[in-house]
């Protein structure tokens, strides 16, 4: 499929989304057929999202009005029920949540990176790939093809270069899920490792090659966000495992540390216990049987195209930061900084952590459906940060539970009331960690 634009072509920006009015046309070439357009109008095509939440998500957000912190929990225990039973792998569920919401096509917008550690690929795979269907820009790239920009000659004989999108370019305002992080190459791997730090990808064009004096090179943007996940057991078997790691370290040697330390959350999903594989094996099996079937309640409540609405809804409120939420986070950040460290290395935090945290505060206060972001918000983005960190250079001070944002199954009335009270003891000693190892930074401490 071609369209020709002549001059027009100046008015397009590759990955955008445009409307077009041409003449098709059907050009012939041996046995090939190609289907063109010859464009004289083009229209760039900016969706607005819906004005509104479905009754069901409105109704649920009455009945927890009363926290902070359980209408996402039920959100993220409830969410794609159609792939895993309610209940399961709630902070991945969580995790994906918020960065879907975090989506968007603004520059310097704040992008929400998942890398997701796991012994069980396959129900991972599934749980992705039908999150990435509820954004409009959600794609999932094939093994077969390029994730950035690449260039070509024109195959219409033009000798002109021809840059092909590919799926990060495609992805823009939304999520490009690469699959297996393990599964792509060295250089790609760096060049993933770039894009992340920079949000844009080069393109170079030799002149030589296409007939120009001089070779040129071509910066393009890249806003999506990027999902990839590691088997954990294909790490453990192509390396030796070591045993020096720290309390809670996990061995992710298969993945290159600056790449680690680019992507925005790591979420370990451990292979789900006895208790637990349970209803994920009786769900596989009723779905293998009866693909179509709505196994649970929630299913029917709160359908994929009520979960689109939403977080087209969610993603596209404006936040912003309480002075009380800016200052938890900033001491978080200072304290944090000053106990992960090392003499040879330093501080093993990154300075982007601090955005991280702020993009993770962001996301939970929209998912909330809040234009404030709220100490509450902080803490959920400081707890999933605390835990990623963990897996990656072991615990900290702080000494956080191996799964703090879900301590335990929700399953009634009383399970939420027992969540929201560790979270504020949570809370409490957060503010014991800032005061300690945070000195000059000042957090109201005032407990409600």
């Amino acid at each position: 499929f071609s369209l020709f634009l002549d001059e027009l072509t100046n008015k397009m920006k590759i990955g955008n989304h445009y409307k077009i009015i041409g003449i098709p046309a059907c050009v012939q070439n041996g046995l090939q057929a190609t289907a063109c357009i010859e464009v004289n109008s083009i229209e760039l095509c900016k969706p607005n999202g819906p004005s509104f939440v479905g009754d069901n998500f409105k109704y649920l957000l009455s009945l927890t009005s009363s926290s902070c912190w359980r209408f996402t929990a039920i959100l993220a225990n409830i969410f794609a029920s159609q792939v895993v039973p309610p209940g399961t792998y709630n902070t991945l569920k969580l995790a994906i949540l918020l960065s879907l919401v975090q989506t968007g096509e603004k520059e310097n917008a704040d992008y929400l990176d998942l890398l997701i550690v796991t012994s069980d690929t396959l129900v991972i795979d599934r749980l992705l790939n039908y999150s990435i269907c509820l954004l409009p820009r959600g794609i999932r790239h094939p093994p077969s093809s390029e994730i950035f920009p690449s260039v070509s000659k024109d195959k219409h004989g033009t000798g002109r270069a021809s840059i092909h999108a590919c799926s990060a370019v495609l992805a823009k305002g939304g999520i490009c899920y690469i699959g297996d992080l393990s599964s792509h190459k060295k250089d790609k791997l760096e060049l993933l490792q770039s894009v992340l730090e920079s949000r844009t990808t080069n393109v170079f064009i030799p002149g030589k090659k296409y007939g120009e004096e001089a070779d040129q090179q071509v910066t393009i943007s890249i806003q999506t966000n990027f999902w990839s996940f590691v088997d954990v057991d294909s790490s453990s078997k192509k390396h030796i495992q070591k045993d020096n790691f720290l309390i809670g370290q996990m061995d992710l040697s298969l993945v290159p540390p600056n790449l680690l330390d680019v992507f925005g959350l790591l979420i370990y999903n451990e292979f789900p216990s006895c208790r637990l594989s349970s209803p994920v094996v009786h769900h596989t099996l009723k779905k293998a049987v009866n693909p179509e079937a709505m196994l649970y309640k929630v299913s029917q409540q709160f359908r994929m195209q009520d979960y689109e609405e939403f977080i087209l809804f969610a993603k596209n409120l404006h936040v912003e930061l309480s002075s009380e939420a800016e200052n938890l986070i900033q001491g978080y950040y200072v304290a944090s900084r000053r106990v992960r460290r090392d003499s040879i290395h330093g501080s093993t935090l990154s300075t982007s952590a601090l955005k991280i945290l702020i993009s993770l505060s962001k996301a939970h206060t929209k998912l909330s459906l809040r234009k404030k972001v709220l100490e509450e918000d902080a803490l959920i983005a400081i707890l999933l940060l605390e835990s990623s960190l963990t897996l990656k250079h072991g615990k900290s001070a702080l000494c956080i539970a191996p799964n703090p944002v879900f301590p335990f199954d929700l399953s009634d009335e009383n399970s939420l009331q027992q969540r929201d009270s560790y979270l504020m003891q949570c809370h409490h000693q957060l503010l014991k960690f800032i005061g300690a190892y945070g000195p000059g930074i000042h957090i109201n401490t005032n407990e409600e």
